[in-house]
């Protein structure tokens, strides 16, 4: 890799909805924050020339390509962006590290155990080289999540007992949605499970600092064959919902819900912890909103409160507006680009590594082996599972 100035120069492979959320954060994050380096939105890389080209005039890119390895291979690159599905991202990552390119990779990490577990392990020997790796869990970067997992971490609700954790949408409830890649295992990896309920396994595990190590699942498609855009149809081959109830490291049990057929439910993410001092909770929907649960307060003044997050000495918030006024769902990437330009600024190892994100895929996969089984299924450490 070339020589590094104060801009981190960004080619992007894939350029639909996480692309444009991640072309966002790229455009806006040195606007906001004083950082040690500054993105520069080099090169995007997408397989459609006309829609490629038309996606860098829109979001901003210098030049396009339908060739990624191009990217790779260019000297002016620094930093390798994988915004698209899963079947590609061990082949994207795994080649950018070995240049000596940095790579921030969507989540989940990979469509399988065998990739993730390549993947993290092609992390741990590009650090060794300086070379940084980071999984986008953007969910991780919304204020009022951090300062759930800051309470935690500060003893405020005392020992963990209960996880609570859904994720509710309903965008494919019609039976006449058509077949597109994410309901297709061999590019998506899995449904409903990876796709949102991949967010809540890490978000969970973020804010208690506990893995989760044992689960037992129950998965199901509802819709098995869909419409096909060239006619006729295809079978699904991903859950539509998966459910399971979990065990964490450190005693807590937890229930998880993960579906795409909560008609009505549009993007609705909630956690609840509740420990032995007190509960906390986080709503998506109200995303700039903590409810907290105080039982140490006399019992006249007990009761759920309201933390609007929106203070300057909330995590991220200082960057942003005067108290009360709100930020949305485009922060958190934002706020994700800001954490990963610091770290390889300062020479340190973002988080969640690619390590991490494979810790979520053992979950993942541990869910479906035990839906598939009808059994309880252990969960491993991730850091054994990594060879350096």
């Amino acid at each position: 890799m070339s020589t590094q100035t104060t801009d981190l120069r960004i080619g992007m492979v894939g350029y639909a909805f996480m692309g444009a959320a991640h072309s966002q954060a790229w455009r806006t994050v040195n606007r906001v924050f004083d950082l040690p380096l500054r993105a520069r939105m080099t090169a995007v890389a997408g397989r459609d020339p006309g829609k490629v080209a038309a996606a860098a005039a829109q979001l901003g890119w210098q030049e396009h390509t339908t060739d990624w390895r191009s990217l790779i291979a260019r000297d002016d690159i620094d930093l390798i962006d994988v915004c698209t599905p899963g079947d590609s991202h061990a082949e994207i990552a795994i080649a950018a590290l070995a240049a000596g390119k940095h790579v921030l990779c969507e989540k989940p990490l990979a469509n399988t155990i065998d990739e993730a577990r390549a993947m993290a392990t092609a992390a741990v020997r590009a650090e060794a080289g300086g070379v940084r790796s980071m999984c986008g869990f953007n969910y991780r970067r919304v204020p009022a999540v951090a300062l759930m997992r800051q309470l935690i971490a500060d003893g405020r609700v005392g020992e963990i007992r209960h996880v609570r954790a859904v994720y509710l949408q309903d965008w494919i409830t019609d039976p006449q949605f058509p077949l597109v890649w994410r309901l297709q295992k061999d590019k998506a990896g899995s449904g409903a499970l990876g796709d949102i309920g991949a967010h809540i396994i890490d978000l969970t595990q973020y804010v208690t600092g506990q893995r989760i190590a044992g689960v037992s699942a129950l998965t199901e498609t509802f819709v098995k064959q869909r419409p096909l855009t060239a006619g006729g149809s295809g079978d699904v081959t991903v859950d539509d919902a998966a459910l399971f109830v979990a065990r964490l490291d450190g005693g807590a049990v937890a229930t998880y819900e993960a579906t795409r057929f909560a008609t009505g439910r549009k993007n609705g993410l909630r956690v609840e912890i509740n420990g032995s001092l007190g509960s906390v909770v986080f709503d998506f929907e109200r995303m700039n909103e903590l409810e907290f649960y105080d039982a140490a307060l006399p019992s006249d003044e007990q009761g759920f409160s309201r933390i609007l997050v929106t203070e300057p000495d909330h995590p991220y918030i200082a960057a942003w507006w005067p108290p009360g006024h709100l930020i949305g769902y485009e922060h958190s990437f934002t706020h994700q680009a800001r954490d990963l330009l610091e770290a390889i600024g300062t020479g340190v190892s973002p988080t969640p590594s690619f390590t991490d994100a494979l810790q979520v895929q053992l979950v993942l996969d541990a869910v479906e082996r035990s839906a598939a089984l009808g059994s309880w299924a252990e969960v491993e450490p991730a850091l054994t599972e990594v060879a350096a």
